[in-house]
């Protein structure tokens, strides 16, 4: 994979904060804000912008201004219409301002090259607060000095290359092996079933990697047996990674490079919608405490859910929370984001960290906080 190198330096804040990172070459600037987030360790729990002397570009927000206001929509842009050196702002209320400087290309992976300084703690009041807060936390007869220390906890860590570097090559993304045992099947290119199914020789071929696929350990006999595979195949044609002509199914062009697979299954996941917001939360909470009974799981996964979420005109309760999670519980298991081997108590998959960016920030940050 072909990469550019970044240098990025946190402005106005003692002691310093520098980084310097290896990102895809092709990569979208969504895709570099959670670079940016993950090198820099901050949670992605602001608004964004990046800034050049020709533009800016932000998200666009349904029903809300912007500003500037011929801000462009980030959606669609690439690292390289930022130029040379370019700003990247985060947190309008505290105001942290980066300067990113193109090095040029890059190792043959995305990763953390170097860097020093550790990331300040969300929401402190910007490079002035974050002064007064180092300030506060050196001086033991300081009034603030407990309170604050408590307040901080382990959030103010030195920085850690081999994490940090860990966590920018999860942001970038790692096909899961799932996804990957499929298309290789359906590289011989499949016939499907007279009722639209995979056939058994492909169904028997996924199980014998992932046996607790079916839920009585039993060999099965359709893909109906295998309700994960059945989720997993849905999804792939859904995402335009498998194409089905003539009865034939048969990868596309995009299911050969690892960072397009990545970019179509994540857009499977639509932001701010209910099922996207219980996988991430799911996955956010097991990530960060670990085997949890299914009872307790959804108890995690309600607390965090955020307001404003409604069943037949009612707040969301625990229990709808529960249902929600057996619902997408299927295309989790597909994607190898979690491990139901035990159907009381889930753990994590091996794709888990490296496939939706905003679960691990969330565990992340879970783990911070405790």
């Amino acid at each position: 994979m072909k990469t550019t190198r970044l240098r990025v330096e946190l402005r106005y804040v003692e002691p310093a904060v520098v980084r310097v990172i290896d990102v895809p070459a092709t990569a979208t600037l969504p895709e570099l804000h959670d670079a940016l987030q993950a090198v820099i360790g901050w949670t992605d729990s602001h608004l964004h912008q990046f800034v050049t002397p020709e533009a800016t570009y932000g998200m666009e927000i349904p029903g809300e201004e912007v500003w500037p206001e011929d801000q462009r929509d980030e959606t669609g842009a690439l690292i390289s219409d930022l130029g040379t050196e370019f700003e990247y702002l985060y947190d309008f209320g505290d105001g942290w301002t980066h300067r990113v400087e193109v090095l040029g290309p890059g190792d043959s992976a995305p990763g953390c090259v170097d860097g020093y300084g550790a990331c300040p703690p969300e929401d402190c009041g910007g490079p002035g607060g974050y002064t007064e807060l180092l300030d506060a936390l050196a001086d033991p007869t300081h009034p603030e000095h407990e309170h604050l220390r408590g307040w901080v906890g382990n959030r103010l860590r030195p920085f850690d290359r081999a994490a940090t570097d860990q966590r920018v090559r999860q942001v970038v993304g790692v096909a899961p092996e799932s996804v990957r045992l499929l298309l290789d099947l359906a590289a011989e290119r499949i016939k499907l079933t007279p009722g639209g199914r995979l056939p058994r020789t492909v169904v028997r071929g996924m199980q014998q990697h992932r046996p607790r696929w079916h839920p009585l350990g039993r060999p099965a006999a359709t893909e109906d047996d295998l309700w994960p595979l059945v989720a997993l195949h849905d999804l792939l044609r859904r995402v335009g990674l498998l194409r089905l002509r003539h009865g034939v199914l048969a990868p596309t062009r995009a299911a050969g490079d690892d960072l397009a697979v990545v970019r179509r299954l994540r857009t499977a996941f639509e932001p701010n919608t209910f099922a996207t917001e219980i996988t991430e939360l799911t996955i956010g909470v097991v990530a960060a405490h670990g085997s949890l009974p299914r009872t307790q799981l959804a108890a995690q996964v309600h607390q965090l859910l955020g307001r404003g979420w409604q069943r037949d005109g009612q707040p969301v309760t625990e229990q709808d929370v529960a249902d929600a999670i057996v619902h997408v519980s299927p295309i989790m298991r597909g994607l190898d984001l979690i491990d139901d081997t035990n159907w009381h108590a889930w753990t994590l998959g091996p794709s888990a960290r490296s496939l939706l960016p905003r679960a691990s920030m969330l565990a992340e940050f879970l783990t911070n906080d405790e």
